[in-house]
């Protein structure tokens, strides 16, 4: 994989952060001493946050109003960023190498910016970084253009045939391929489909440690 810059995703791609984020709901009801439904987490997963909150309100009774509600599974969220984010296997040697040759790289994410600096920084991950996008900046989400990557490139003062962009969701990497990026998909066990991002990728990533070996 020859590269002169790379632009990151966060969470499920640089963090081990996706069972976090899609167990919320059930964590919060734990919180209260209740038992979620088995499919709880999965009835919400395409709703927004209030939302979510409020339908785990009403099937679990769950005490307290939506926004207080809210307000504890922001704090679960903080506390995991502030705490207890990880990287992914094998991905501070794979960092360590790319800094080596003098790759520069961005991270671009969905997720808002002071989560973002706190999970890298307790990750340990921060200072491989040349900077944050985040899409609330870009002002699109990446499942509907690659503006947030765009931003990254032109920050990174490269161009997309010596750019590789990683990312775990199909969704995501699928935006930045139709983009003329070259991408590298790095495998999750929160997407369900890995032989579509296997088939669209440029490089398939099962985990970092296999590109140290």
């Amino acid at each position: 994989m020859r590269l002169q810059s790379a632009i990151f995703d966060m969470d499920g791609t640089l963090l081990d952060s996706m069972p976090m984020w899609r167990s919320l709901s059930s964590t919060l009801v734990r919180s209260h001493g209740l038992i979620p439904p088995p499919d709880l987490d999965r009835q919400i997963s395409s709703m927004d946050l209030w939302d979510g909150t409020a339908y785990c309100k009403q099937v679990c009774g769950l005490p307290g109003t939506v926004d207080e509600l809210v307000a504890e599974i922001w704090s679960q969220i903080q506390d995991f960023y502030q705490n207890r984010a990880r990287p992914k296997p094998g991905l501070l040697k794979f960092l360590s190498v790319l800094k080596m040759q003098g790759v520069w790289m961005y991270v671009a994410t969905a997720t808002d910016r002071p989560l973002v600096e706190a999970g890298l920084r307790c990750a340990g991950i921060d200072s491989y970084f040349r900077g944050i996008i985040t899409t609330r900046e870009a002002g699109q989400r990446k499942a509907d253009g690659p503006e947030v990557y765009e931003r990254a490139l032109r920050r990174l003062r490269s161009n997309k045939k010596d750019t590789v962009v990683f990312e775990d969701a199909l969704h995501a990497l699928r935006t930045a391929k139709e983009a003329g990026f070259r991408t590298a998909a790095v495998y999750d066990p929160t997407e369900p489909d890995q032989e579509e991002l296997r088939r669209l990728a440029d490089y398939y990533i099962t985990s970092f440690e296999e590109m140290t070996e």
